[in-house]
Order: structure tokens, then C-alpha cells, then sequence
């Protein structure tokens, strides 16, 4: 048998537009009315029909996901997981859903899957996971002045607000830590150079080479997708080279991890014949063999900030820009070939 919210009010004592307000999270309901609310709800297993309650309240309850193709990035990449990590932790707190759409080999372009959540009205905002050098689904956020938050830094002049980590300076000292220690032949395992975030990290591994005034060769660059695949064929790559590198900056934990696969093939001994240092700091770093230094982004601050500043330009209508630089900090492990330090504390 189906309970409605008339048996709801009558079980907690109360009247049917009070159970309507505590559903809808009206401030003037007192805790103690809220509570006996929530018990008979919970006695009667009675669920708010959340698209009715999203026609009264003019909102959907929930936030879109473009999920970036290609999809496999998405999915064996634990940097898009541990930001959506981030992001539900606060949604899930306010009482939002989160909505992903994905193309999932349908054709459907970024741009025409952005235009349907759009249209359907099923989200309230949009978050972006990355940035795109002159990123179309920017322009359509605009032209359609729907709420929105990118994760990366726009490449051009928007009015969106965007949350990010300095990726120049990441790179510069995440290179800075291999010239120190007496590198001169810093390899460079690149992203796509489509993307923002790999444009930032290569720009802040040639300043530091210059910095240092050592030779930019761009040999000792590869550009590869952001699967352990590419790092594997990318150090191939670049150990092939009749001047091999000595030390290696991959932008991203994946391709490091792949590089290490490659390194241990061909019969070389990390650190002892090749540095290595990853990017993101993910779970699996300190579990790889030797543990791997890397830069720490704070992915799981990333996605929150991010959910934080989405919700606030929803529910209170801060439709401002802001923008919100995270913090990095490199947590050395053995793989770079330098002191291991002694503990380690979030930034």
C-alpha cells in the first residue's frame, strides 16, 4: 500500500503544506517539527515524488556532468573519479543529484549533448571537467546564461566561473625538482595539446628549462592521451632516442605509470637509471614499485570548490564570476631519486 502526504501529516501531526516545507527544506519550520516530519516519512517509507516537487519549486534538484570524450579518459583515468568524489560529497549534502551524460559511442557531439541538457531542463547547472583550447561549449553556457563552473582555466575571456591549480608553476617545479638533482635531459610526457591543462604544463616545463638555460629539444617531448597506454608508447619513444633522458615529467599519473611499465621492459632501474615524476598525486602513486613521487593537485578540492561555487550561483543567485586557484605541492617518493620525506601532510 502507497502512502501519500496526507498520511504523512497525519501520522507526525501536522498539516499537509507543513510536510510540503519540510520537504522543500523551509527555514521557518522548527527542527523539532522537521524531525517528527522526517520520522513518519521514515516509519511509512513515504518518498516525495521529485518531479512534481520540481514543477511547484521551479528547479530540478540537479547538476549536469558533461562527461569529456574520448569516454575512456573518463573511465580508466581515477583523476575524472576522484573529482566526481569530490563533487558529490557536496551535492549529496545540499540534496542535489548529479546527472552525467555521456556519448558512449551514440555520435552525439560535446556541443549537441551540452545543448540537450540544456533544452531538456533537467539540470539546474552545468559543471565542465576540462578545458578545450577555444572551447566551443563555453560560447553555448554563455548564449544560453545558464549556471555553470569550469574545472581548468578557460583559454580565452569568459564571464564563467572557473576553478583550477596553476599548472605553469606546477610543471616549473615539478622540472625545477629534476634540475636540481642534476638533470639536464628532462624528458616530457604531454597530454593532448587540445587541452588547456596540457598547454599550462608543458609552457611551465620549457620556462624552467630556461630559467636553468638548458637546451629546449623538442625530442625529448611526446604528446600522447591521457591512458597509461600513451606513457607506456611515449617512454618508448623517448628512450629510443640515441641521447636518452635521464629523468622524466609526466603530466599525469597514468602516463607515469605507463612510462614506468616501458622502463621496466627495456631493463632500466628506477630511480638509478631514470627519474620519474608524476602528476596529480593519485591513490595509486604510493602504491607503484618504487612509490612514485608526484605533483598533488588536490583533485577531491578541485571538485568540491567547483560543486560549492556551482551551488551558490543556483540557490543564491550569485551569478558573479569567480574564480579559485587550488594549490600543489610535490610529494617526494622514491621514484625521482631524491630524500624521501619523512612524512607527508595535505596542503
Amino acid at each position: 500500500m502507497g502512502f501519500n502526504i496526507k498520511d504523512v501529516a497525519s501520522l507526525a501531526g501536522v498539516s499537509p503544506s507543513t510536510v510540503s516545507r519540510v520537504v522543500a527544506n523551509h527555514p521557518r519550520i522548527s527542527e523539532e517539527t522537521r524531525e517528527r516530519v522526517r520520522a513518519a516519512m521514515k516509519e511509512l517509507d513515504y518518498h516525495p515524488n521529485a518531479i512534481a516537487r520540481s514543477l511547484v519549486k521551479k528547479t530540478s534538484e540537479t547538476i549536469g556532468l558533461l562527461i569529456p570524450n574520448p569516454i575512456d579518459q573518463f573511465f580508466l583515468n581515477p583523476f575524472f573519479t576522484e573529482c566526481l568524489r569530490g563533487i558529490t560529497s557536496v551535492t549529496e549534502q545540499e540534496g542535489y543529484d548529479v546527472l552525467l551524460s555521456t556519448s558512449n559511442g551514440t555520435g552525439f557531439t560535446d556541443e549537441m549533448r551540452l545543448q540537450h541538457m540544456i533544452g531538456s531542463k533537467r539540470v539546474d547547472g552545468i559543471i565542465l571537467l576540462n578545458s578545450k583550447m577555444h572551447d566551443p561549449l563555453i560560447s553555448i553556457l554563455e548564449e544560453n546564461h545558464v549556471p555553470c563552473v569550469l574545472i581548468g582555466r578557460p583559454s580565452t575571456t569568459t564571464s564563467i566561473s572557473w576553478v583550477n591549480n596553476d599548472n605553469v608553476k606546477a610543471a616549473y617545479d615539478a622540472t625545477k625538482h629534476l634540475i636540481e638533482h642534476g638533470h639536464t635531459r628532462i624528458g616530457f610526457l604531454s597530454g593532448s595539446q587540445e587541452l588547456v591543462v596540457s598547454v599550462d604544463r608543458l609552457s611551465g616545463y620549457h620556462a624552467a628549462l630556461r630559467d636553468r638555460n638548458l637546451p629546449f629539444d623538442p625530442n625529448l617531448i611526446v604528446t600522447a592521451e591521457f591512458l597509461e597506454q600513451g606513457g607506456y608508447s611515449g617512454m618508448m619513444r623517448l628512450l629510443a632516442l640515441p641521447d636518452r633522458p635521464t629523468a622524466i615529467v609526466a603530466s599525469d599519473d597514468v602516463l607515469a605509470f605507463g612510462a614506468m611499465r616501458a622502463a621496466g621492459e627495456l631493463g632500466y632501474h628506477i630511480p638509478d637509471d631514470l627519474a620519474i615524476i608524476g602528476f596529480n598525486d593519485m591513490h595509486l602513486a604510493k602504491m607503484a614499485n618504487p612509490p612514485m613521487t608526484s605533483m598533488n593537485v588536490h583533485i577531491d578540492e578541485l571538485g568540491k570548490v567547483a560543486a560549492e561555487m556551482l551551488l551558490d550561483q543556483i540557490t543564491k543567485a550569485n551569478r558573479g564570476k569567480r574564480t579559485v586557484i587550488i594549490q600543489h605541492n610535490l610529494v617526494i617518493r622514491r621514484s625521482c631519486g631524491s630524500q624521501v620525506q619523512p612524512t607527508y601532510e595535505a596542503f
